[in-house]
């Protein structure tokens, strides 16, 4: 996906919805605060978002614009309508959010989470999709480690879960001085 994809979705989300404030929490949100991301971080075709004052709305962003819909057969792209819930995120997320707010949003904007919650985020999910996206961002130096290892503490989870949590992004950490540049992350 590209930004000015993602620009359309959020100037879509707008007309359907009829609000002009969307939270952005998938890992297109890279696009609110890295100019030019890596290509490998651009791979996925959707964008997860809802309507900040109205969540309840993003069941119709789905039946409009989501998976399988007309939009998505004719962009090749589309919006997941999804929930506050569906990311766990550090406590202060909001106050580090990315602004996209432009023409082509026709004044909608999309708050897009900072790298930082967005890798935390994906951390927890702990997907191998997740896992490939979080160290290609480390590898990038979209986010650093040891600014991660603090915002855990922040994490609306267990402790136990924040210590495995803290494991995680130490052995990945560590995967990501294992690969060149120009490698893949492929790699189990």
């Amino acid at each position: 996906m590209k930004k000015i994809d993602l620009e359309h979705i959020i100037r879509a989300c707008g007309d359907i919805t009829h609000q002009n404030e969307f939270i952005l929490i998938g890992s297109q949100s890279i696009l609110g605060s890295v100019a030019n991301p890596h290509r490998d971080l651009l791979v996925s075709m959707e964008a997860d978002i809802y309507p900040l004052q109205a969540p309840d709305l993003a069941d119709r962003i789905d039946g409009v614009i989501g998976e399988g819909s007309r939009f998505h057969d004719l962009f090749g792209y589309y919006a997941q309508g999804v929930g506050p819930e569906t990311a766990v995120l550090p406590k202060s997320w909001l106050d580090r959010v990315h602004r996209i707010q432009n023409e082509n949003t026709h004044g909608c904007v999309a708050y897009c989470l900072d790298p930082r919650d967005l890798f935390l985020s994906k951390a927890h999910a702990g997907r191998d999709k997740d896992r490939e996206f979080c160290i290609r961002m480390l590898h990038q130096g979209y986010v650093q480690p040891s600014e991660l290892i603090d915002l855990v503490a922040q994490m609306p989870i267990s402790v136990e879960e924040q210590d495995r949590l803290l494991t995680r992004i130490r052995r990945w950490q560590k995967e990501t001085s294992e690969f060149g540049a120009d490698s893949t992350l492929s790699k189990g």
